[in-house]
């Protein structure tokens, strides 16, 4: 599955829209992109398809070994599941587990549900802004003795992000890659979003009329 495909299906689904929206910096953005929106079970089904052959994909052309995967409460809940279900299909059948807000304080108790954290972890969110919950993640992963491998998103800005009111030289993808020292696979990145511009399917829906203002939006906060 190509990331042309991804976005077009997100395009279908009114998770992908061009118009002009505020960010959570504060910026005007000509697109907004919220996973949320992926809100049936057949879409999650497709989305999860999308996450499965992406991880596949990227982690075998970067010759990254992995064990299981992580689900950050509460986005990465369903993402983590449906992936492992998608995995399984594709004859790859691996654990999962998820981490709870609260911590448990009768049954099983603790804040971890799912199998037991170990191995090499793969961490499977929506998108990354902060990278508040890649830290997070990650501390619960070490904690438990097992590595972080890996974070899967849907879809990389590639912009740069802000501190203290100023615009840093990295992304926030760049970031959690130099900080935790581990890839961050996306399914389309916006260098994929601006080709997809150019093609048929974002001509038909009206898409393509927003290609300056994304490359404009682009020369001005992408890396």
């Amino acid at each position: 599955m190509s990331p042309d495909a991804f976005l077009q299906f997100a395009l279908s689904q009114q998770v992908l829209r061009f118009g002009e929206f505020k960010t959570k910096a504060g910026r005007l953005s000509p697109y907004f992109f919220n996973a949320g929106l992926f809100n049936t079970g057949g879409a999650l089904n497709s989305l999860c398809a999308f996450y499965a052959q992406a991880l596949l994909q990227q982690s075998q052309a970067r010759g990254i070994a992995f064990d299981m995967l992580f689900g950050p409460a509460y986005k990465g809940i369903p993402l983590a599941a449906g992936t492992a279900m998608q995995l399984a299909q594709m004859g790859r059948d691996i654990p999962y587990a998820f981490n709870r807000k609260e911590a448990k304080d009768h049954g099983e108790g603790g804040t971890i549900v799912g199998a037991p954290l170990q191995g090499r972890v793969v961490i499977i969110d929506d998108v990354i802004t902060a990278g508040t919950s890649v830290r997070e993640s990650v501390d619960i992963i070490r904690a438990a003795g097992a590595t972080p491998a890996a974070v899967l998103i849907a879809l990389d800005r590639m912009e740069k992000g802000v501190r203290d009111g100023q615009l840093t030289a990295h992304s926030a993808v760049q970031e959690v890659e130099a900080t935790y020292g581990m890839p961050v696979f996306a399914i389309a990145n916006l260098s994929d979003l601006m080709q997809f511009l150019q093609s048929d399917a974002a001509a038909v829906s009206g898409a393509s009329a927003y290609r300056d203002q994304v490359a404009a939006y682009r020369q001005q906060y992408g890396v």
